[in-house]
């Protein structure tokens, strides 16, 4: 699909929100969602929230054989927005006194990390949130997910966090605790692991029901095995790299339909499914101060430097624990984006909790259309900077 023929069908789409948002604010939100249309993805999905009105734009396609647009109140997977969940349950456990962020990994999981020069004596709970424990990534040892007969194989395949860490800790460092930063999945599969020895329940039991239930998130699950996504809902297409691929060349095949799959490859890191309201809400609760005590809080607000590659994507980000400062014209936002295999989300809220945005969009594997030149940052930054900061 072009980027024209993906205009013209976006061309009729209404927009919907709640109150009587300005007619220039919605006009800027449609023509930058319409905007990333040329740079591949099937379709995409926005939300704005803010204390008096709520806005949703939508472009492209959710079902290219259907040809019909994404669902205004689609659920998708969220990728490694799961993490901001994950290191807000940990902070509500540190809270109530249950662990500290500078306790050593082995207190909680002995022997788990301890193997190739990996060890959990030297690796504290804060270090893991933060991306600081030198951890090898255990996606590098899963080539299945990166070629598409190997996904139409594994797809369905269980991966426990324990074979996950497993997998990292085959390979030494990548450097000494606390001495650089370099994201890791691995990093918060075992902070899954702590909050189950430190309260007897899963990850997503205790996200659960410290997050999601009583916050009214309704629409937000944190599935740990099941392959579907509760409807409605956009179809994930996926390319995957074709022979003699390159990082600057991923020889791309044609999208295939990845919208079932189980998760459990992502678990805390990246395993969970919500919507544009409910992650628009989940943020503007966290920053606002309703989520963590103000102690916490600050902890999850208090920023390392991430290595030059993260922020060539988002220049001068800053990484929290499970949430990251991104600079904006209007002084910056806190964010956490999500990339999964069919789906890609991106979003951000003011520091105040006052004004938030979510996108959507059904690919994680972007090929921009022909001519046009891929963005030196991230593809949502401008969209995010006028939804955040032009009203």
């Amino acid at each position: 699909m072009t980027a024209a023929t993906a205009a013209v069908l976006a061309a009729g789409v209404a927009l919907v929100g709640t109150g009587t948002a300005e007619a220039g604010e919605r006009t800027t939100l449609q023509r930058d969602a319409d905007a990333l249309l040329k740079y591949g993805t099937p379709g995409v999905l926005v939300g704005v929230d803010t204390p008096g009105r709520d806005i949703k734009v939508r472009s492209g396609l959710g079902d290219v054989s259907a040809r019909t647009p994404v669902p205004w109140n689609a659920k998708f997977r969220i990728g490694s927005f799961t993490k901001t969940f994950v290191a807000a349950t940990v902070l509500q456990l540190v809270g109530e006194g249950k662990l500290s962020l500078d306790d050593p990994v082995e207190r909680w999981l002995p022997g788990v990390v301890n193997a190739n020069g990996n060890d959990g004596r030297a690796i504290t709970v804060r270090q893991l949130l933060q991306h600081t424990s030198g951890l090898n990534e255990y996606l590098m040892d899963m080539p299945w997910l990166f070629s598409e007969q190997g996904f139409r194989d594994k797809r369905f395949t269980t991966v426990t966090a324990e074979e996950a860490v497993a997998l990292a800790v085959q390979h030494p460092p990548l450097f000494p605790p606390g001495a650089g930063w370099e994201y890791s999945n691995t990093n918060y599969a075992l902070a899954g692991m702590i909050i189950q020895k430190v309260t007897g329940r899963t990850w997503f039991d205790e996200v659960r029901e410290r997050i999601i239930e009583p916050f009214g998130l309704k629409d937000t699950s944190a599935p740990y095995t099941e392959s579907r996504i509760p409807r409605p809902h956009a179809v994930g297409y996926e390319r995957f790299p074709g022979e003699g691929a390159t990082e600057e060349d991923p020889k791309y095949g044609e999208f295939v339909d990845v919208t079932e799959q189980n998760p459990s490859w992502g678990g805390a890191a990246g395993a969970m499914v919500s919507t544009l309201d409910d992650g628009n809400r989940f943020l503007r609760l966290l920053l606002s101060g309703r989520v963590l005590k103000p102690a916490q809080l600050e902890e999850m607000r208090a920023t390392v430097t991430p290595s030059e590659e993260f922020r060539e994507n988002w220049p001068g980000a800053r990484y929290g624990l499970g949430l990251v400062f991104v600079p904006n014209s209007c002084g910056g936002s806190w964010s956490h984006g999500g990339d999964v295999i069919g789906f890609q989300t991106r979003n951000g809220v003011t520091p105040d909790g006052r004004r938030s945005v979510m996108v959507s969009f059904n690919t994680h594997s972007f090929e921009p259309d022909e001519g046009v030149t891929p963005p030196r940052t991230d593809k949502s930054m401008e969209l995010i900077d006028h939804a955040l900061c032009s009203h």
